[in-house]
C-alpha cells in the first residue's frame, strides 16, 4: 500500500478554495502559502503534490531575466 502524501491535505484545501473562488488564485494565497509550507521540508520527489512546486522553482532559476 502506498504511503499518504504528507501535503494532500493542503492541496485539497487548495482546490476546495479555488472552486469557492471562480479559480481565483489571488483569493487562495493564504492555502497556497500553507501548501508551501508544508513542501518545504520533503525531499524531491517525496510528495506529489509538491511537484507543481519544485517545476515552478526549476522554471524560476532557468527563467532568469537577461539584463542589458
Amino acid at each position: 500500500m502506498p504511503q499518504k502524501d504528507p501535503c494532500q491535505k493542503q492541496a485539497c484545501e487548495i482546490q476546495k478554495c479555488l472552486q469557492a473562488n471562480n479559480y481565483t488564485e489571488s483569493k487562495c494565497q493564504a492555502v497556497i502559502r500553507e501548501l508551501r509550507k508544508c513542501c518545504a521540508p520533503y525531499p524531491k520527489g517525496r510528495s506529489l503534490v509538491c511537484s507543481g512546486f519544485e517545476r515552478e522553482e526549476e522554471e524560476k532559476l532557468t527563467l532568469k531575466p537577461t539584463s542589458k
